[in-house]
């Protein structure tokens, strides 16, 4: 279906323009939960979005962050973050995106299975980036072919991780951050998870680690990394799937490196204490920094 593109950009870019007037104007925002955000602007872009998808696709099915569940037995369903990266948003943190993602579910499929991802789109309005990728034909970033980096080594990487809005005391990531900052050449947190897959996908980032995701904020930029000619998987390695609620994401070679450094944390090994700032500034003072 050569239209599930440019249609899946089109309807980004309309829902991007949507987003960036409610971001300059500002927007009212409400909780969800405790610490939750949703605001106008997301449930106006799901709406935009899933008129627009009915109107072009009406026998495919809408699965939307922010309600929309429709048409889920039929053969293609579509992933929808109406707006990825809510507490930015709200806070005018220039940090959000809008995400399609299109899954082919063929007749027989177990409804715990998953389908081929076959298009996605990440859309970030303020900066006027789409990145897109059909299955088979590659990734590009406004047109252009993208690739995963090019990084050897975990120590030359730069990598990102995010915390869960929700329960985040009950996170056990800010451990792993910590590793993974001793590990690397450092650890992004900006906010929107989509962004951040799509970052690997062009080469910006050269891996990325994250808890309690949905199939919304991880659908086209599974689909991204992939045709980038980069890896996504579970920590221990094992195959991603969109109800996974863990997600590792790299441009391949440093993989071994991110599985065994979650393997030695699970098992509790060869971890690093955690030290005051004056044993910290003795550390420094002995490398001769």
């Amino acid at each position: 279906m050569a239209e599930l593109l440019p249609t899946a950009e089109s309807i980004a870019r309309e829902a991007g323009a949507l987003l960036r007037d409610f971001y300059h104007r500002g927007v009212r925002t409400e909780y969800k939960g405790d610490v939750d955000l949703v605001t106008e602007a997301d449930r106006a872009s799901e709406a935009l979005i899933g008129g627009r998808l009915r109107a072009a696709f009406p026998e495919h099915g809408i699965y939307g962050e922010e309600g929309t569940r429709e048409g889920l037995d039929g053969e293609f369903r579509w992933y929808v973050d109406p707006l990825d990266g809510t507490t930015n948003f709200a806070h005018g943190f220039p940090a959000f995106c809008v995400v399609l993602g299109c899954e082919q579910r063929h007749p027989g499929l177990a409804a715990n299975e998953d389908g081929q991802m076959i298009a996605g789109v990440i859309y970030d309005p303020l900066r006027d980036e789409m990145f897109s990728a059909a299955l088979g034909e590659g990734a590009t970033l406004n047109g252009e072919p993208i690739h995963v980096s090019c990084a050897r080594s975990l120590d030359e990487s730069l990598i990102a991780t995010g915390f869960p809005s929700n329960k985040r005391h009950k996170s056990p990531n800010v451990h792993f951050y910590q590793e993974f900052t001793l590990r690397s050449h450092g650890v992004r947190r900006a906010g929107s998870a989509a962004l951040d897959l799509a970052y690997v996908a062009c080469g910006r980032l050269d891996g990325y680690w994250e808890f309690q995701l949905n199939p919304w904020d991880t659908s086209a930029g599974y689909l991204l990394i992939e045709e980038a000619g980069g890896r996504i998987t579970h920590f221990d390695g094992s195959k991603f799937t969109l109800d996974s609620r863990e997600i590792l994401a790299s441009n391949g070679v440093i993989h071994p490196a991110m599985e065994h450094l979650f393997a030695d944390m699970f098992a509790g090994r060869n971890l690093d204490p955690i030290l005051t700032p004056a044993e910290f500034a003795a550390r420094r003072a002995a490398e001769g920094r």
